[in-house]
């Protein structure tokens, strides 16, 4: 029989509305159901394309006798991490300063006041390498609860109080923003970190780390630094190369395992791919690369082909797991890995020779049971041959079971997209790209974009669910609008972005220190305001906010927004030389602060071939965080465009920061050169 989450628009919960246990929704109701019971709640917290998620769920929430257990002693709540982030953020950061570690599923019991007292991720059904079963953690909570209640709530109180210094941390304010000494300082740090044979930062597990990559782009085109560009460089065709790049279908898992981006976790994120299809797009406008050109179009073609929703708008995530036709079972990675047995069933002893040689196919493998993770070490010597024995192998394995979608669609992930398919369709010339990204944008306008001018987080099948958007959804959303645009000239997209930005000005922003929260002040109250300027996964909602803020500015000239990008960057400086590989968004947006940004005003008439070949040139400047407005001479609509005539009747480029403006140009290699411009 169906539980309480049968009507929730997440997939994650929907997982869920089957389990014997009696899950509830975040919400008051499942809180002043614990109060009144007198008991605990165990919150559980994960996402549709958790592996370990999936595990736990089969192993213990779909078990009876365990179920009722739970139901007796707990209220049980369950939560998207996707759909709510501001729970998640708030109690993961209790656990990882609790437990020095974190992750998914994320388990954790709270009061019914919501104040947290014991943590952890993954149980096992039986006591397993030191983790007890989830069971006796239950039976101790429940024990605790009952015989030591006083102890409890020491513990929380404990907790909560640490999470409220914390917090303070983030508010002092009274940093400046970065400079080019913090800047240099970030890039030293980032060199130490760096793994020179491998590429990447750190060890294993190996991130994915698109915004420095970002970050370190824009340094060389700031600065000319040649180890910038290199770590930028090895890094991206090291990942491109390996098992964390699906070779067949484009874009990339979410990690890999190990510290040579061989073995990936399989799934599949929207967030990784917006952001580095536009790594890999930049990369090629500083270098000409051909590597990283291929990669950028093959992850845009693999978001229109597998992540695009019927509304047009983009879906989460593809699971780690499907069905093993040999097996039966379902299993991690089964839909990505070959067998060299499999290769030669399918093209031929010879064929089959050259495609284990192209994507490193092994007898002994490089993943489970004696299967390879495909990767493709060095550029083939014939591309012919290498497409055909690709082609063939992609049609092989659309033919297998394929995970799993998550089709609820995030506003902040959809900027991401759109921004990274607006840029990559202008650059490369594929107006299907740009065309795909205002698609998007008009279902975040007609779905998510309330008639007060708010944002709804989620929502599914056309259908906005019902939590309010965070300031990642604000900010990335913003960065959507700004760079279509950009790209089509169409002001509505500048105007929709600063409403937005009024809205983070408004209802975010901590008006004494700049400081910035994840969550409006009228959101609902949790046990503190979740705040968090570094980047996890995608940027942080903080600098992705002074990013676009930043942008806008620089089109409209508005002291207001330049200023609140200033005053949010300060915390930037801070960490710059401390923690590089978890501000890189925030470093990216202050070499863009210390470069201007660049303000390129292209003025003409619509469909000169003059004014193409300049917009053109103007987009494929490397100069960091540079804007570009295009519009007919006399066009007051766009601050930037006013008082910007002709030059000898010919169409003109200027160039400007804060507005002031060098000698305009009407040749397209001029304008490059002084943008950095480096192919075409």
């Amino acid at each position: 029989m169906p539980n309480r989450l049968a009507d929730a628009t997440s997939p994650y919960l929907l997982q869920h509305a089957e389990n014997p246990v009696d899950w509830w929704p975040w919400g008051p109701e499942a809180f002043a159901e614990a109060e009144r019971r007198g008991v605990p709640v165990l919150l559980s917290v994960g996402y549709a394309a958790c592996h370990w998620c999936h595990v736990m769920a089969h192993e213990s929430f779909e078990d009876a006798e365990l179920a009722g257990y739970l139901n007796e002693r707990f209220v049980a709540v369950k939560v998207d991490r996707e759909e709510r982030p501001d729970v998640d953020a708030v109690y993961m950061e209790a656990v990882q300063a609790a437990t020095g570690q974190g992750g998914w599923p994320m388990t954790v019991f709270l009061t019914p006041a919501k104040e947290p007292f014991y943590f952890g991720t993954y149980f096992p059904p039986e006591p397993r390498h030191g983790m007890p079963s989830f069971r006796q953690v239950l039976e101790g909570v429940d024990a605790a609860w009952r015989d030591r209640r006083q102890e409890v709530g020491e513990v929380a109180g404990r907790i909560r109080a640490d999470l409220a210094e914390r917090a303070a941390v983030y508010s002092a304010g009274a940093h400046h923003p970065p400079g080019e000494a913090d800047l240099h300082q970030a890039l030293v740090a980032l060199s130490r970190e760096f793994d020179q044979n491998r590429g990447g930062f750190g060890g294993a597990p190996k991130f994915p780390p698109a915004m420095v990559i970002e970050f370190l782009l824009r340094h060389h085109a700031r600065t000319g630094s040649t180890a910038a560009l290199e770590m930028a460089v090895h890094t991206a065709e090291a990942m491109a190369r390996g098992g964390i790049h699906d070779q067949l279908g484009g874009g990339f898992a979410r990690y890999a395992v190990d510290a040579g981006w061989v073995v990936p976790h399989f799934e599949k994120m929207l967030y990784d791919n917006a952001l580095l299809l536009r790594a890999y797009l930049h990369l090629w406008r500083a270098t000409g690369s051909g590597l990283a050109r291929r990669v950028a179009l093959s992850t845009a073609d693999f978001l229109l082909r597998e992540l695009r929703t019927p509304e047009g708008a983009f879906a989460s995530a593809l699971d780690a797991d499907s069905l093993d036709e040999e097996t039966g079972a379902i299993a991690e990675g089964a839909y990505y890995v070959w067998e060299p047995g499999q290769l030669v069933d399918l093209l031929g002893p010879a064929d089959a020779a050259t495609a284990a040689r192209l994507f490193t196919v092994t007898a002994d493998g490089t993943f489970e049971h004696g299967t390879s993770v495909l990767q493709l070490l060095a550029d083939p010597e014939d591309f012919t041959e290498y497409e055909t024995i690709r082609a063939r192998m992609s049609e092989a394995r659309a033919a297998r079971p394929a995970p799993a979608r998550d089709d609820k669609v995030v506003a902040a992930w959809n900027g991401l997209a759109i921004a990274a398919l607006a840029e990559t369709g202008a650059l490369l010339e594929r107006p299907d790209l740009v065309d795909a990204a205002e698609r998007a944008a008009d279902l975040l306008l007609a779905v998510h974009l309330t008639a007060d001018g708010r944002l709804l987080r989620t929502s599914r099948d056309g259908r906005a669910g019902a939590n309010a958007g965070v300031l990642e959804d604000y900010a990335d959303t913003a960065e959507g609008f700004l760079a279509l645009y950009a790209v089509t000239g169409e002001t509505s997209w500048l105007q929709l972005a600063g409403g937005l930005l009024d809205t983070v000005l408004k209802h975010f922003t901590d008006e004494s220190s700049g400081a910035l929260y994840d969550t409006a002040d009228d959101a609902e109250e949790l046990i503190r305001r979740p705040q968090d300027p570094t980047d996890n996964a995608t940027p942080s909602g903080w600098t992705a906010a002074a990013g676009a803020l930043l942008t806008y500015a620089a089109y409209t000239g508005s002291d207001r927004h330049r200023t609140a990008a200033e005053r949010a960057l300060g915390i930037v400086g801070a960490l710059a030389g401390r923690a590089p590989r978890f501000i890189g968004w925030g470093l990216a947006v202050a070499e863009a602060l210390v470069d201007g940004p660049r303000e390129i005003a292209v003025v003409g008439p619509a469909g000169d071939p003059a004014t193409a070949a300049l917009r053109r040139a103007a987009l494929l400047g490397t100069a960091p965080g540079a804007v570009v407005a295009v519009g007919e001479p006399g066009d007051t609509d766009v601050p930037l465009l006013a008082d910007r005539p002709l030059v000898g009747g010919e169409p003109a480029a200027y160039v400007c920061r804060h507005f002031a403006c060098e000698t305009p140009t009407t040749d397209p290699v001029v304008l490059g050169e002084r943008l950095g411009t480096a192919v075409e």
